[in-house]
């Protein structure tokens, strides 16, 4: 068994409003952010955390929530030179921060810059007014554009725009306008997904209208041909991205590599060679019970057991368009690739999955329907 990679994410969990899809672990804004506090509270709980890095780099940080964006450039200055002085950078890292466009003043990307920040992901979701209306988003579609354009003249190394399809009431013609204005404003790493109705969210005790399967289907087929001509790469199942921009931090996730997370709520996944172990993560979901003194960051953790490896590596590294390489499997699961023979048999036969020699790769087939392929490894 053999250490993966080890990235980094924080978590901050407040919002100015709750979107009726989001299940994510964000809170209402009541008040001021208690700003010097948590950051405070970010590093302590990265201090409890520092035995897991086992001499490692930081290979990259995503700070997401919530809305990251309303914590200042100073907030992040700070905590970016501090978690530094903890844990060492490489020397290329991709330093992520999430941003609503409703939170983003002129010049604001700058500011993050200066503090260290290298990538910014921009949660437009549409560019639809009444669309954004019924999604609860607290921006106008002028205010996306706007954040597109600060972010090319930020000097970022890359930025990311997040959209949306398959939105309440949608035409096929309005999905692909949305998507078409996005990519006009040429950003180098497009996040394309589709709407689903998530558990305890307010979509879920008041489910809006969604489009027809069939309607989903050609969104889809066309929105993947208009990505590839312009130049957009997927690489992933909601991921697109110009040569060069995919992103390293959900690239480290499917890969099966490590994550610490810090923050409200943050999950991580860290290997331990020495005792052929993988553990889970939790920490305090809530502010309050976070960011008290009395009690540790940490709200649980598990291993994961053997038998159920095979299905987590499966679940992140099937999502990519790239080959999957069989000994990553062996190294980082601490497995053989005996253990998961049959299963790659059966998913061989079914044509869900291609041998490379030194790797498999999902068909078309196994991409449209991943649940199937996975569920061999359950």
């Amino acid at each position: 068994m053999k250490l993966p990679p080890l990235s980094l994410y924080i978590h901050v969990p407040w919002c100015v409003q709750k979107c009726p899809y989001c299940d994510f672990n964000s809170h209402s804004l009541k008040g001021n952010i208690p700003e010097q506090e948590y950051v405070q509270h970010l590093l302590n709980d990265l201090k409890a955390d520092l035995h897991l890095v086992q001499k490692r780099t930081l290979h990259s940080i995503f700070i997401g929530g919530g809305t990251p964006s309303l914590l200042s450039a100073d907030a992040y200055d700070y905590l970016l030179k501090e978690i530094n002085k903890l844990i060492e950078f490489e020397h290329d890292i991709e330093i992520t921060l999430e941003a609503n466009p409703g939170t983003v003043e002129t010049d604001r990307f700058k500011h993050y810059v200066s503090a260290g920040i290298n990538r910014i992901s921009i949660g437009v979701q549409s560019l639809q007014g009444d669309k954004l209306k019924s999604l609860g988003r607290i921006h106008g579609e002028q205010e996306a554009i706007n954040a597109a354009h600060e972010a090319k003249q930020a000097g970022l190394k890359s930025f990311n725009m997040d959209l949306m399809h398959g939105l309440p009431d949608q035409t096929v013609a309005d999905a692909l306008s949305d998507l078409q204005r996005v990519i006009d404003l040429a950003p180098p790493h497009i996040s394309w997904y589709q709407l689903t109705i998530e558990p305890n969210t307010q979509f879920a005790s008041k489910p809006p209208v969604l489009p027809e399967d069939e309607t989903l289907w050609d969104i889809q087929e066309q929105g993947q041909a208009m990505l590839a001509q312009a130049g957009y790469q997927q690489y992933e199942i909601s991921g697109y991205a110009k040569t060069d921009y995919q992103c390293k931090h959900n690239l480290n996730y499917w890969q099966f590599g490590d994550y610490l997370g810090i923050g409200c709520g943050a999950h991580g996944k860290i290997t331990q060679p020495s005792s052929a172990s993988i553990i889970r993560t939790v920490k305090v979901k809530h502010p309050r019970g976070y960011m008290d003194l009395t009690k540790p960051y940490l709200y649980e953790s598990w291993q994961v057991e053997p038998q159920d490896r095979p299905f987590e590596f499966a679940m992140n590294c099937f999502r990519l368009q790239q080959p999957c390489l069989k000994q990553a499997f062996v190294d980082y699961t601490g497995l053989t690739l005996a253990d998961i023979e049959s299963q790659i048999n059966q998913a061989q036969k079914n044509g869900l999955l291609l041998d490379q020699g030194d790797s498999w790769l999902v068909t078309n087939k196994g991409h449209r329907y991943l649940n199937d392929l996975l569920q061999l490894f359950v």
